[in-house]
């Protein structure tokens, strides 16, 4: 008895041993596995998000310069090249996971300096940044979806002011604009603040705030920790 019970010691022994040590693989491997196909489902979604993106802004940019080609065919120049330093910053930069906040920040004024002309006239547009540090990196896009609801869905002879500001590696991006709800379909705009909050639990989950109020004016103050 005490042959057969040390010769399954020596044999259980080793062979629980050896089972646990497979299974602990095979556990690990499987998270692995499923770390793998989150990140891809994550990069094909964010992908997706911002490619709903980038026709809008290119869009509303081309038409500015059509309209002044044929009213200010002088200052049309001036214009293709701001054009041009958007394509680049949404067609290459974009792919990018991060940018510095000085290139979004350049990318976004151009895009104000194309709304100021295109709603001459029109809308008061009150722009200022109050950066300490422009080589923060930033998720590119984000704060575009913001700036542009604004301009598309504010009300005739509106004010529109926008206030970027960064302190201790914390950006705050403030956007208010008039806004009529009673004669403005609302499902563009939620479609375009919906992915934004998408992107926004994506790349900075517990490292963000968005706070949207419709009051007398329509606000949206987005708040990043860009550590």
């Amino acid at each position: 008895m005490k042959c057969l019970s040390d010769y399954l010691w020596q044999t259980l022994v080793p062979l629980i041993f050896f089972s646990f040590i497979w299974m602990l693989f095979r556990f690990l491997d499987e998270q692995n596995q499923k770390e793998d196909m989150i990140k891809q489902h994550t990069q094909m979604e964010l992908k997706f998000l911002k490619s709903q993106i980038n026709p809008h802004v290119l869009f509303n940019n081309l038409n500015t310069i059509y309209s002044y080609s044929i009213e200010k065919p002088a200052e049309t120049p001036e214009l293709i090249l701001m054009l041009s330093n958007n394509l680049k910053h949404v067609l290459y930069e974009s792919n990018s996971q991060y940018v510095t906040l000085e290139k979004e920040l350049h990318f976004l004024e151009n895009y104000i300096k194309f709304q100021k002309i295109r709603t001459e006239g029109v809308k008061q547009i009150h722009y200022q940044t109050k950066i300490t540090n422009q080589q923060l990196n930033i998720a590119p896009l984000l704060l575009i979806t913001i700036i542009e609801n604004a301009f598309k869905h504010s009300t005739l002879n509106s004010v529109i002011s926008i206030d970027i500001e960064e302190q201790n590696k914390v950006l705050s991006c403030s956007c208010k604009n008039d806004f009529d709800s009673a004669n403005t379909d609302t499902t563009e705009f939620k479609i375009g603040l919906n992915n934004l909050k998408k992107r926004l639990d994506l790349l900075y989950p517990d490292k963000h705030t968005l706070v949207i109020t419709n009051h007398k004016q329509f606000e949206v103050v987005l708040t990043l920790d860009l550590t």
